[in-house]
Parts: C-alpha cells; structure tokens; sequence
C-alpha cells in the first residue's frame, strides 16, 4: 500500500443525524452524567424497537452481562454454559460472579452455541445457559429455552453482536430470561461507549435498576439496600443512542445490502459465510468468512492490508485463553477451533462507498 493510500477499515460508525445537536443539548443544559432526559428516552425507544417490556441502560455491554448473571442469583459454586466461540466478555461476566463458567461448542452450520451439545455438559450444578448470538446471527432459541425449560435452567441472550436481528420477526433479547446488549463504536447502535439489559420480567428489571445503580432504593435517596455497582449510561452516551435509533432501520437496511452484495460477489470464491436459519434475519453486524482450511490466515490478511484493506481475526476460543485453559480439555470443541482459526472479519460499516466495496471485493479474490 502506498503512503497516500488509505486503509479501508473494518468498521466505523455513521453519526450523520441528531448525535451533534443532542450531545450539544446535554452540554448546553449541563444534563452530563447518569441522570437526564436522554437516558429515559433511550431505555422507552429501544424497548419498543426489540418490542421488550423494559430496557435498562449500563455504561458498556460486559457490566450488561454481569448485572444480568448477578441479578439472576448465580454466583460461586454455580456453573453457567457458555460457548468457547465468543468474544470474552462473555465468559468473563460469569467468573466474575464466581460462577464457573462450562465450555460448549459451536455448530460449523452458524458457528453458534450447538443445543445438542448442552445436555452432556449440565450437572447439578448449572444454573443457567448463555446463548451468544455472534456476527448477526441468532442462536437456534427455541432448542435452547427446551433444554432449559427441562432443566430448570435460565437463559443469558448475549446480543452485543445482534441488534436488529430477528428469528422469526422477534427481535433477540426478548427470546429468553434476559438480553444483553452492547452499544460499543463499532456496533450497529453505537452510544461511544454503552450497553442494555432486556427483558419482559418486571421482577427482574426491577432489581436490575435497583443494582446498577449501587443498590440504592428507588424511593429513598442514599439508603442502598442491596449490594450493587456504579453501572449508569451517562446522558451524553444516551443522546447518542436516541439519534442512533431515529436511523436504525436505515442502517439495518444498508448493512444487509452490504451481507447479500458480499455474498454474491464472493459465491465462486473458495470461502464459507455463517449459515443461518431461514427464520433468522441476521443483521449482518459484521460480514465474515470462513478461508479454505489450511490457508494462512495471516499472511492472507497481510496481503490485504497490503492492497488498503484492513480485516479482523474472529475470536480465539476462550478455552485457549491462560485463566480459563484448565477448565476443560483442549481437544473438546473441535469445530470451535477450526472455524476460530479459520475466519476473517471484513470491513462492514454501513456508509462503505462502491468504490471502497469494490477494492474489497478485489483486493479478496487477489489475495485468495
């Protein structure tokens, strides 16, 4: 790549409606942290967009894990089902209860939480099962909620990677106990910084807010009832949110026509896209690939990068990782392994030009 070439990035978010004028409102009315219009409005507008009883903003998408895992009751000497293909925080969220948390793989279909998998893995001490939905893709719920329902187990819906997507025409974080969300810069709804809990439970949304905000009683200013944590969205990190869902259909709409126009320029190329459900309708998060098994992921990579276009390594499996490989034997979960060393992440953000598209689409069939 030449000096004054530019790399096209993987992802960048599109702030091109009210985010500058409802920030500058915070600024202008000093409505700066935890407390402010905004933050209402964004829980009211985000649960009507999921259809949802109650949205409860956090300040990011793991401390959206650890409310709902805590306010679940689950804490040390319980187990949580979590697949090994997935970004950390997910796993993270149940060790820091003191949960354990037990690996299960994925299935090479749509390198999603596998439900017949879920069955060996119980023991009388699992409390509850975290269903991660991965690059817009929704894990098969209705197998899940089963397994659960027999079990008498909770269901986690980690949807830091889903907004928007349906199965069925019903949104994610609303298939289950309770949803999480991630509003990250490089999320299809991006806050700056921001997450949420979902769920239809008035019980458990009540208990939510009363935690994340240190416990405090809802009716009596500094008398904390509870033990809880300092998880509030700011108001600025929420006007952003309120102008990001005034445009989420748009960018819905413009992220899946960039999935099909991958999908079709690629469909002679040796590569392997995330095969869905036909009820699911993915939000396209993140477009990825699975190479042909054996290539070398990061010289393909780096031949990319060469030619302008930056890309993304999936995740490693978290049974890899230092603090959590003596969980579990490393030989346990061969398809997560293969489809962590075998997928590429390509530039997916919404405002992508044909130009930049096209020396994607290039740049790949060059370096394959």
């Amino acid at each position: 790549m030449s000096e004054t070439q530019s790399m096209i990035p993987v992802y960048k978010p599109s702030l091109s409606g009210n985010e500058k004028a409802y920030v500058n409102d915070c600024l202008d009315t000093t409505w700066i942290s935890s407390v402010g219009s905004y933050v209402d409005r964004f829980e009211s507008d985000l649960a009507c967009f999921l259809g949802v009883k109650h949205a409860i903003a956090v300040s990011n998408g793991t401390v959206a894990l650890h409310l709902a895992v805590h306010c679940l009751g689950i804490g040390p000497g319980d187990e949580v089902l979590v697949p090994t293909f997935t970004y950390i925080a997910s796993v993270n969220a149940i060790a820091q209860t003191g949960a354990v948390p037990v690996f299960v793989d994925c299935r090479l279909s749509d390198w999603l939480l596998d439900p017949e998998a879920l069955e060996a893995a119980i023991t009388p001490r699992t409390k509850a099962i975290m269903a991660v939905h991965l690059y817009g893709g929704i894990c098969d719920m209705e197998a899940i909620n089963q397994v659960a329902s027999r079990h008498g187990l909770h269901v986690i819906e980690d949807c830091a990677e889903a907004l928007g997507s349906t199965s069925s025409g019903r949104h994610c974080g609303g298939l289950s106990s309770v949803g999480t969300f991630s509003f990250f810069g490089n999320k299809t709804v991006t806050t700056g910084e921001g997450g949420a809990v979902t769920t239809n439970d008035d019980a458990l949304a009540a208990r939510m807010r009363l935690v994340k905000g240190q416990g405090q009683s809802l009716e009596r200013r500094y008398w904390h009832v509870e033990l809880g944590f300092n998880y509030r969205m700011t108001n600025i990190c929420a006007a952003i949110g309120v102008a990001q869902l005034e445009r989420v259909e748009e960018l819905l709409s413009k992220k899946r026509s960039l999935g099909r126009a991958y999908r079709e320029r690629l469909s002679d190329m040796p590569l392997t896209f995330q095969d869905l459900d036909p009820n699911t309708s993915s939000s396209d998060w993140l477009i990825s690939v699975l190479l042909p098994d054996g290539m070398d992921r990061d010289a393909f990579m780096s031949r990319l990068a060469s030619r302008g276009v930056d890309s993304r390594p999936v995740f490693h499996c978290a049974h890899e990782m230092p603090m959590y490989s003596s969980l579990s034997s490393p030989q346990a979960f061969p398809i997560s392994t293969e489809i962590s060393a075998r997928g590429v992440s390509l530039p997916s953000y919404p405002t992508i030009t044909a130009k930049e598209f096209e020396q994607v689409i290039a740049s790949v069939r060059h370096c394959i």
